[in-house]
């Protein structure tokens, strides 16, 4: 495929994650080539029939180029693949876009345990700790837990 723009000023070191279950954080870097005028659009969309969607809040840097955004209300529908696209404009060449499919399962990060609680008998060395599954945005079929227990 022909892609149009000079090359090294599409963005870099594109990256997304989803927290809390319904905030997602995207980054990227400006291209090593890109003019200094360039500025930086993201859309994406859960797959091909929907509708694209731009960032609502850019996160920009000093020279108030946009280098990221903050979705709010983010879910993680049946369709888990999503596609994002980061286009630019400058007033001196034209720009490179980018673009990339992200499984939004892969990157979730999930919550702590939920009502994490310790029972320790006095007539035996025993305790019992319990915990629920953190709230995530999709059932996981197998959770891994590592406990690390401190005498003081």
């Amino acid at each position: 495929p022909v892609f149009a723009g000079m090359n090294g000023t599409a963005i870099e070191n594109f990256s997304c994650v989803i927290y809390n279950i319904s905030f997602m954080n995207c980054t990227w870097q400006a291209g090593r080539d890109a003019p200094e005028d360039t500025q930086y659009f993201l859309y994406w969309q859960y797959s091909g029939y929907d509708d694209a969607m731009e960032c609502e809040l850019y996160i920009k840097d000093e020279n108030g180029r946009n280098m990221g955004c903050r979705f709010q209300n983010v879910t993680v529908r049946t369709a888990v693949v999503a596609y994002f696209l980061v286009n630019g404009s400058s007033n001196e060449s034209l720009i490179q876009f980018y673009d990339k499919y992200i499984e939004l399962y892969d990157i979730e990060i999930l919550t702590p345990p939920l009502n994490v609680t310790v029972n320790c008998t006095r007539d035996s060395s025993g305790c019992i700790i319990t915990w629920q599954p953190p709230v995530t945005s999709h059932p996981k079929k197998c959770f891994e837990y590592e406990i690390r227990i401190q005498n003081k």
